[in-house]
């Protein structure tokens, strides 16, 4: 006969079960899985062209139960140098527990004497990621699931002005007139979208002029203002390229126009903040910055000041999923939005997509190559998929995709030429 604690302690057991076992994945993963016993095997990088002028780099870390995690780690234009940095890692990770993430992300980055930086600090994200997607197949659930379950139930995205359906791998079409521009703003509205990034700052690779960029970046943002109507969210891209006086006119010339946020109108990243508390104690516009920062240690005084509205970390940048939750967390103390960067392969949409899944202040992701069909040759066609601007959450186990290496292999590693802004002189200036 059972008392009524040991009948109450076994229907909420067999709720539970039972609830865990709808999880498409989680009943087979838990017979197949000994999840305690996992250890790393091995670990290989794969660098792959994606065209134009960009290689992306992935690691795979290998399991002896047979389940292989995928990260990613491209940095421009230092594809090689971060993959050699991945490589390095083997010998802290080969015989450890891949479940303990946490512990082998403070061994990486605290361990050695010197620490962080975009190099180190990609390699690290890589094989955060792909940790955390290792332990998602373990278990058979998303990782978002993992990771305290979901904040929302579809998450909103944003895409790029002048990005029309690759046809290619290499070949991409661009519009190639303002009014041809204004019309595909006006034909992603009607598709859904309900914001697009949009660059209004335009300058010559060889003869940057500021002067030029404001009256021509103002002009084309109040045509697509006028094209789109007032409620269609507009982000305005600087890319850092403004001097801070430049940044202060034209945020103040474009507050009429009501966009959503003017991202890195000056380097607000600077060290010393000078800039940033110079454009936000002389602006008004909501501004956004964040894409090239590494760390929770990087964001902290522009959230603790109030110095930006919006950031924007890169989970292939600031050390993975779990990096990316605390500096989200971070932010939500201040009432900073989130905005995740986002401009590299499907594996980057993905564990980005899962942080916003699951975290309150994760607003809305930005996606860049998700049109591309090569993606669905790369990885096997689990590339994410979205409809008029939102995307439903991932419910595949672990990230929720696999890289095909047959596939990898024809696009081997391309060395791109390096590329710069200069002034009428030939001096450079910021990019």
């Amino acid at each position: 006969m059972m008392n009524r604690r040991q009948f109450l302690h076994r229907s909420l057991a067999a709720t539970a079960a039972g609830a865990t076992a709808t999880v498409p994945g989680f009943a087979a993963a838990q017979e197949r899985n000994d999840v305690r016993n996992l250890r790393i095997t091995d670990l290989r990088t794969f660098l792959v062209d994606a065209g134009g002028d960009e290689n992306y780099v992935y690691v795979k870390v290998y399991t002896n139960q047979g389940i292989v995690g995928l990260g990613e780690g491209t940095l421009a234009g230092k594809g090689l140098t971060v993959a050699t940095a991945i490589g390095e890692l083997k010998r802290q990770l080969v015989g450890k527990d891949p479940t303990e993430i946490e512990r082998h992300w403070q061994d990486i980055f605290r361990g050695p004497r010197y620490r962080g930086g975009p190099v180190l600090m990609s390699a690290l994200s890589a094989v955060e990621i792909a940790l955390w997607d290792i332990l998602g197949q373990a278990v058979g659930l998303p990782i978002w699931r993992l990771l305290g379950g979901k904040a929302r139930d579809r998450v909103r995205l944003y895409c790029h002005e002048g990005y029309l359906e690759r046809v290619s791998h290499r070949k991409k079409r661009r519009p190639e007139t303002a009014e041809e521009e204004i019309a595909l703003w006006v034909q992603k509205q009607r598709d859904g979208w309900t914001c697009i990034k949009g660059g209004f700052f335009p300058v010559q690779s060889t003869a940057v002029d500021f002067r030029q960029a404001i009256r021509e970046g103002v002009e084309h943002l109040a045509k697509v203002r006028a094209a789109v109507g007032p409620d269609f969210d507009i982000i305005v891209e600087m890319h850092g390229k403004a001097s801070p006086s430049a940044a202060v006119e034209f945020c103040n010339r474009v507050e009429e126009y009501r966009p959503l946020w003017v991202e890195e109108a000056t380097q607000l990243e600077s060290e010393v903040l000078a800039e940033a508390r110079q454009l936000r104690a002389q602006t008004r516009v909501p501004l956004a910055t964040g894409e090239p920062l590494c760390s929770r240690y990087d964001f902290a005084p522009l959230c603790s000041e109030r110095l930006v509205d919006v950031i924007m970390p890169d989970v292939v940048h600031v050390g993975g999923i779990s990096e990316m939750r605390k500096i989200a967390a971070l932010a939500e103390a201040f009432r900073v939005d989130v905005s995740p960067h986002n401009p590299q392969s499907e594996v980057s949409t993905l564990a980005s997509l899962h942080v916003c899944a699951c975290t309150p202040n994760c607003t809305l992701l930005e996606i860049g190559s998700g049109q591309d069909p090569f993606w669905a040759d790369l990885f096997k066609g689990g590339y994410f998929r979205y409809e008029r601007g939102y995307a439903p959450l991932p419910e595949r186990p672990g990230l929720g995709i696999e890289l095909d290496e047959q596939v990898a292999a024809r696009f081997p590693y391309q060395e791109k030429p390096v590329k710069s802004l200069r002034f009428p002189d030939g001096s450079i200036t910021d990019r």
